[in-house]
């Protein structure tokens, strides 16, 4: 048996609260992989019983594997929720899938005006910005996309030629929700779409900086990789491509879509003014503790989320970490309960239902840590605060890539010097620091710095030595 709109009546899973059949699409996304369907796509498709102009077309630009299962499937897939109690239903918000070679239809939809909203996530990677922020003209998708007409490769190409085709239709343009963890990433991300535009036509460049919207997003979930428990469970119901997360969700998005958008506060999405505040506090406390928890703990042979937290040195250490350096360098929402979300935080990472593999939080080190580890240290060193806790989990992801056999085993864009420069020993902290993707001159500078990084990379030399810096750290009895 194959999951389709023709078995949902006899399959012992929850359906959608409405018939598929009868969405009409509204939203483009980029990037149809397991995070997407487990959050936003549960939103939209608890949005789609009220409102069924809001369906969703997944286009996969490297990957057909995806796109053609949803296809076999007519777009239904299931989502389990892992807790406490768990609960598994189907999703009907995919109403149209794209893998590669479908770049024609891929146009078409952009350009059809029932398409309102494009959505992305395709990883901090995927919009091809180099190490200051802005567009990276050097990036070969980038280099091909100026030059591809009607095929881009990249997000931002695709965009821009979405918007033009618009514009030359006399058509509205459609809204930009961007859903990767990506401070600023609305903003960002128009600013390289606007400059890719400006390369071409000016005066396109000038109306998608005048009429089109970019809103700044934050999203939350914990969601581990589809594994065989899952993909076992899901074969009952003729499910190839289950996904499955934790109870908690949250969508924080700006409050800049247009009025005839969705209404996505409806159903649970936080929309804000302040998207800044949510995205610093999410990126350094949840992220900023994941990260720790995923090198520090590889080091000391956990495999998940759940073994770390059930670790006492490890889980003892990171909530120091949280509770003493990391909420004391990130500004909360006004009215915000931030010792409620820390707590909430370290209960969710202790969900035993929840599977997160550490390996799988630790690829893209060199895209991820500025943001959930280095801004903090940042704010901390300027402030003439303890830098040696921040600084364990840089060393620790620092000697785990000194431990991977080869630059090939190393999972990030900038992996083989990352590898390199980790399998120098001695020169490792020199070398690290003068990598301007990571740290801003002023802080690699600084001599409290250098020191710090310098003894937590002594102290992820070998097991026993973290196994002291962990304690020591956590007590307060390390300071540097």
């Amino acid at each position: 048996m194959t999951l389709s709109l023709a078995s949902l009546g006899s399959v012992a899973v929850q359906p959608p609260p409405y018939d598929p059949a009868g969405i009409a699409p509204g939203i483009l996304h980029f990037g149809p992989g397991a995070f997407h369907r487990a959050h936003q796509a549960d939103f939209i498709d608890r949005l789609l019983a009220s409102d069924p102009r809001w369906g969703i077309v997944a286009v996969s630009l490297r990957s057909a594997g995806v796109t053609d299962a949803l296809a076999a499937q007519q777009g239904l897939y299931t989502l389990t929720i892992r807790d406490a109690v768990p609960a598994r239903r189907v999703i009907g918000a995919v109403r149209g899938w794209l893998g590669p070679g479908r770049e024609d239809d891929v146009a078409h939809w952009l350009a059809d005006p029932r398409i309102r909203l494009v959505s992305a996530t395709v990883t901090e990677k995927g919009y091809c910005l180099d190490a200051e922020g802005r567009l990276d003209w050097s990036h070969p998708d980038i280099v091909h996309d100026l030059g591809a007409g009607q095929r881009p490769r990249s997000l931002v190409g695709w965009l821009a030629l979405g918007l033009a085709v618009r514009r030359a239709a006399g058509v509205a343009p459609f809204a930009v929700l961007p859903c990767d963890n990506l401070p600023e990433n609305g903003r960002r991300l128009a600013v390289a779409v606007i400059a890719f535009a400006a390369r071409r036509d000016a005066d396109l460049a000038a109306w998608i900086a005048g009429e089109a919207r970019f809103a700044n997003t934050m999203v939350d979930a914990i969601t581990p990789a589809s594994d065989d428990r899952l993909r076992a469970e899901a074969t009952a119901f003729g499910d190839a491509v289950p996904v499955q997360r934790e109870a908690f969700a949250q969508w924080v998005v700006e409050d800049v879509l247009p009025k005839h958008g969705p209404d996505l506060a409806a159903v649970g999405v936080a929309v804000s003014n302040d998207v800044a505040a949510f995205e610093r506090m999410k990126l350094r406390i949840l992220n900023g503790a994941h990260s720790s928890l995923a090198y520090l703990g590889l080091l000391r042979g956990r495999s998940s989320v759940a073994e770390a937290m059930a670790d006492p040195a490890l889980a003892e250490f990171v909530r120091a970490l949280v509770v003493r350096d990391i909420t004391a360098c990130v500004g909360a929402p006004a009215g915000f309960d931030l010792p409620g979300y820390v707590e909430s935080v370290f209960r969710r990472f202790g969900n035993p239902a929840i599977v997160h593999r550490l390996d799988q939080i630790a690829i893209d080190g060199s895209k991820k840590l500025p943001y959930r580890l280095i801004a903090t240290l940042g704010i901390a060193a300027r402030q003439g605060r303890p830098l040696h806790r921040l600084l364990l989990p840089i060393a620790g992801w620092m000697r785990w890539l000194q431990q991977q056999a080869s630059a090939a085993d190393v999972a990030d864009p900038l992996a083989a010097t990352l590898w390199a420069a980790a399998r120098a020993e001695t020169e490792a902290v020199p070398a690290f620091l003068a990598m301007p993707f990571l740290f801003d001159a002023d802080t690699a500078a600084m001599p409290m710095v250098r020191a710090a990084l310098a003894t937590a990379w002594a102290s992820t030399a070998d097991r026993q030595s973290l196994e002291a810096a962990l304690r020591r750290f956590a007590d307060d009895t390390g300071f540097l």
